[in-house]
């Protein structure tokens, strides 16, 4: 058994900050927001991480885990998101703009799932249930 973590550094959002829409080995995952943690138990062997929102592709991640080992993951928007974020306001054409010249972006998708080292990763656990 394992256990994935991934959290969302604070975009400093509140009010409209859905869940980040992802899945593991084709199971969605819910309920991860701005400054909050997800976990989840799987058996040791080839994984997966999906993410895709429409217009701007998909991020796939593949892992493995070794039986009894926890794996530590931080989830980000991709630069591809913050792009399109950032431009957001410049209307369709600036969105149209931006997704081409977002085209050769390495992770097309709105994710990034980057590995977490396990003392880094309880510390931010332990200030994350601090803040609860």
């Amino acid at each position: 058994m394992w256990s994935s973590f991934a959290k969302r550094a604070s975009a400093g959002l509140a009010i409209g900050d859905p869940d980040w829409a992802f899945s593991i080995d084709g199971t969605p995952i819910k309920g991860l927001k701005t400054g909050t943690y997800v976990y989840v138990d799987r058996p040791a062997g080839q994984h997966q991480f999906v993410a895709e929102e429409a217009a701007l592709g998909v991020t796939r991640v593949d892992f493995t885990a070794r039986s009894g080992q926890t794996l530590f993951f931080v989830a980000r928007y991709s630069e591809r998101k913050n792009a399109m974020i950032a431009n957001s306001s410049t209307g369709l054409l600036g969105w149209g703009l931006t997704l081409a010249i977002t085209s050769g972006y390495k992770n097309q998708g709105p994710l990034d799932f980057l590995p977490l080292d396990e003392q880094a990763a309880r510390t931010t656990v332990a200030e994350l249930r601090l803040a609860e």
